[in-house]
């Protein structure tokens, strides 16, 4: 029999880890402390779990581990990964670029891991918590503490995951055990979250979802770009390109610092083209209502709002209409600038951003604090953008400590 292995958390990282060290002979218990593993995965993907990306590099990832994470996906790519569950049995789904079961269902990736720990004889203790963690010197141990039952074994992998969707089981548990072998962690932030705004006229277009360009701005400099289905919601924005965009928000508000967006709701058009494009407009309906002038640029909610922001009635003839409103509602199209004063809480964040800290980490993910002590997933200052990345990250970083783990 191989080395005793413990791995702490059940989650995709976890399993992963467990699933790979059993295979290279490793004797593996998976310690989790909700009634089941993977509870997470079932919430990935809208239920469908999309389980990777076909275009993969660090520029997809955030944190103090942006080069680990470059080198941890090169020794476990995405190729890998589609071997990896091939060989359990999944056919896999191609969608531009975005990795899925081909049943759209995410307990099939679930399910498979599973059967997949039973077959490499995994002992999974699930409904127990890691109290306490702590390492013999003169055995070269590790004990673990699991509400009183004490296990010796040779390496750990600490997989519990981070702070976010804690009724999953993520609630920080894990950095209260790496912080006893002296890690540093690296304050988690909500990322993959909502964003909530000062201003109040967000109650007008709540329900409203619209193509837009949104320019994350902190202490007035722009510091990242996105763009796709926005959500707007009756306490500020939503949906995916603010959910990319929400990690450097959260971790600038918890600096302290002023954080804005600018939304353009004419994302195809710079300022020089907006214009352009109003005042070809403007020769063709000048004798217009502002109502019946702007219907079928953009949604209804937002041209009302818009006109309202610029002080322009939606009954005033376009002709009408001092030159001065006319631009300001122009810059409204492609730049409304709204405050950002938080975010949804981790209970809604799909990921947290933050974690120990990746410069105490090797290239195989064991601490350099102490020997034999591995790392996986989202217990690591590394989190990915929506599209796959943060569950090629849990697979890709689970099979390298797994593998690490068992081969000492």
């Amino acid at each position: 029999m191989g080395r005793k292995i413990a791995v702490i958390g059940g989650g995709a990282a976890g399993m992963t880890a467990a699933i790979r060290a059993a295979g290279c002979g490793a004797a593996v218990t998976i310690y989790e402390k909700n009634d089941r593993v993977g509870k997470k995965i079932l919430s990935t993907g809208n239920g469908r779990c999309n389980f990777s990306n076909e275009v993969m590099d660090r520029h997809f990832f955030h944190g103090s581990g942006v080069s680990l994470a470059k080198t941890v996906l090169s020794q476990f790519d995405v190729a890998a990964t589609k071997d990896f569950f091939s060989s359990l049995g999944m056919r896999i789904k191609d969608r531009d670029g975005y990795l899925y079961p081909a049943s759209d269902q995410a307990s099939t990736v679930l399910d498979l891991l599973r059967y997949e720990l039973t077959r490499k004889q995994v002992r999974v203790h699930t409904g127990e918590a890691v109290q306490n963690l702590s390492y013999d010197e003169k055995k070269e141990k590790f004990i673990v503490d699991s509400q009183g039952r004490y296990d010796c074994c040779e390496a750990v992998i600490l997989a519990c995951g981070g702070c976010a969707a804690p009724n999953t089981g993520s609630s920080g548990d894990g950095f209260r055990l790496a912080k006893q072998f002296g890690h540093r962690i690296v304050t988690p932030v909500p990322a993959l979250v909502a964003l909530h705004c000062k201003e109040r006229f967000y109650k007008q277009v709540a329900g409203v979802r619209c193509d837009a360009g949104l320019t994350l701005c902190v202490a007035g400099k722009p510091v990242c770009q996105e763009r796709g289905e926005l959500q707007l919601t009756d306490y500020g924005i939503s949906g995916i390109p603010t959910f990319q965009i929400s990690g450097y928000a959260a971790r600038a508000l918890q600096d302290g610092k002023p954080v804005q967006v600018k939304i353009s709701f004419l994302p195809d058009f710079d300022e020089a083209s907006c214009a352009s494009f109003f005042a070809s407009r403007l020769q063709k309906q000048g004798s217009d209502t502002m109502e019946v002038f702007l219907t079928g640029l953009v949604n209804k909610k937002i041209n009302q709002l818009l006109l309202k922001l610029s002080g322009i009635r939606e009954t005033e003839r376009v002709a009408h209409v001092p030159p001065e409103a006319f631009q300001r509602l122009q810059k409204l199209y492609c730049g409304l600038e709204t405050e950002i004063i938080g975010t949804n809480g981790f209970e809604k964040a799909q990921v947290s951003a933050g974690g120990v800290a990746c410069d105490e980490v090797t290239a195989c993910l064991m601490s350099k604090r102490q020997r034999g002590l591995y790392f996986a997933g989202e217990i690591l200052d590394i989190d990915g953008l929506c599209g796959g990345y943060n569950l090629q990250w849990a697979w890709s970083s689970g099979a390298v400590a797994g593998m690490a783990a068992a081969n000492g």
